[in-house]
């Protein structure tokens, strides 16, 4: 079926958040107590620092709707109206799911846009857990955050190794990628200590592995860009992309990119994409039968003046992509088209699908996380 085109969804917030502080300081670097440093540009990762505080909130947004693809400015406060769906011909269920592809952003999105966390420094990584609870990084607090329905968001694990992306794997195990460790940790939940997956390669320490994603076979894949330290700390003379196989060997899959950073499966696993944050585009390889990718086309550019490039990506059951920076989340067709895009009112970092029914979008921006209800469920879910 042929999608329609595509559409803006503008989500703003009715009350005011909280009050935690962002930076959005284009090419520089800090250092913390810790060591650990942060290379900002468009989209950044921070430095390491071990204060933080978490409220947790109940603020909702209402969805409006315009016909202006590429439209996003800032989102509205205060009044809101309900969304409405101009293609007619879409036929969607928000008790069974989606059964037909979405043809535009009103296919997608089933709710209003809402604040569940506050007070940190810098989310990322957030991960839903088959046990009824969403995970997330701080990096600069070192810590990270449990959050469930009805519970305010707490610490679960600290020290985290200043972990940015999070994955289980086969066994339910943590994986992390850690900027402090300089690696790919694995632990059991519940145990502190973790083990080390990756850490070096080729006898030269990883940069600060970014991001994750873990195939059914138990294969991981892995983002390295130098965002956690700084430039005189590098051993390695690129970014690259990784592989980690089940017998855990560590391979190269490619080391042209600037900033590689999201990293995400299709649902039937033959396509890995990979998100260039300075680039500004995602690209794409073909999954051999081995778990070895190959190619690493441009899959499309998304190219914004809008805050934050491509970062952490998320896929539902359709193979949508959706991609945090831009303005918010921008949800992509496996042809490459783009939706429309979910706006958040600050800079996402990282989505990723979640809750019983697997139709939520969890959704890290700096110091707040959202949540959004979807038509559509999760890839896996």
């Amino acid at each position: 079926m042929k999608r329609a085109s595509s559409c803006m969804f503008s989500l703003a917030l009715a009350c005011g958040g909280g009050g935690g502080e962002t930076t959005t300081d284009a090419g520089s670097t800090s250092t913390d107590a810790t060591g650990t440093t942060t290379e900002t540009g468009t989209s950044t990762e921070p430095g390491t620092s071990t204060e933080t505080g978490t409220t947790d909130t109940s603020t909702s947004t209402a969805p409006t709707s315009t016909s202006d693809p590429t439209t996003t400015g800032t989102p509205p406060t205060g009044t809101s109206t309900d969304a409405t769906t101009t293609d007619a011909t879409t036929t969607t269920s928000t008790t069974t799911g989606a059964i037909d592809p979405p043809m535009s952003l009103e296919d997608v999105v089933d709710g209003e846009l809402e604040l569940i966390a506050d007070g940190h420094m810098f989310t990322e990584g957030p991960i839903w857990s088959p046990d009824g609870y969403l995970l997330y990084s701080d990096i600069p607090a070192n810590t990270i955050f449990r959050w469930s329905e009805g519970e305010q968001a707490s610490a679960f694990i600290n020290p985290s190794g200043n972990s940015n992306g999070l994955a289980f794997d086969l066994e339910g195990r943590l994986l992390a990628a850690e900027h402090g460790g300089r690696r790919i940790s694995r632990r059991v939940i519940g145990e502190q200590n973790a083990e080390t997956l990756a850490g070096e390669f080729e006898g030269q320490s990883l940069n600060s592995p970014n991001d994750i994603a873990v195939r059914s076979d138990g294969t991981i894949y892995f983002t390295d860009p130098p965002y956690g330290i700084q430039p005189n700390q590098q051993e390695l003379d690129f970014q690259g992309v990784f592989r980690i196989d089940p017998q855990g060997q560590l391979s190269l899959i490619a080391d042209d990119f600037d900033r590689p950073n999201g990293i995400v499966l299709a649902p039937d696993e033959s396509l890995l994409y990979v998100a260039d944050t300075n680039a500004e585009h995602v690209r794409v390889f073909d999954v051999q039968a081995d778990g070895n990718a190959v190619g690493g086309q441009v899959f499309v550019d998304l190219q914004s003046d809008q805050p934050g490039n491509p970062d952490g990506m998320a896929v539902d059951a359709f193979g949508d992509l959706f991609v945090s920076g831009g303005g918010g989340v921008r949800v992509v067709t496996p042809a490459g088209e783009l939706l429309g895009t979910i706006q958040v009112p600050e800079q996402v970092t990282n989505c990723k699908f979640g809750d019983p029914d697997g139709k939520a979008l969890f959704i890290t921006a700096q110091a707040r996380v959202y949540r959004i209800r979807l038509k559509v469920q999760g890839a896996g879910a």
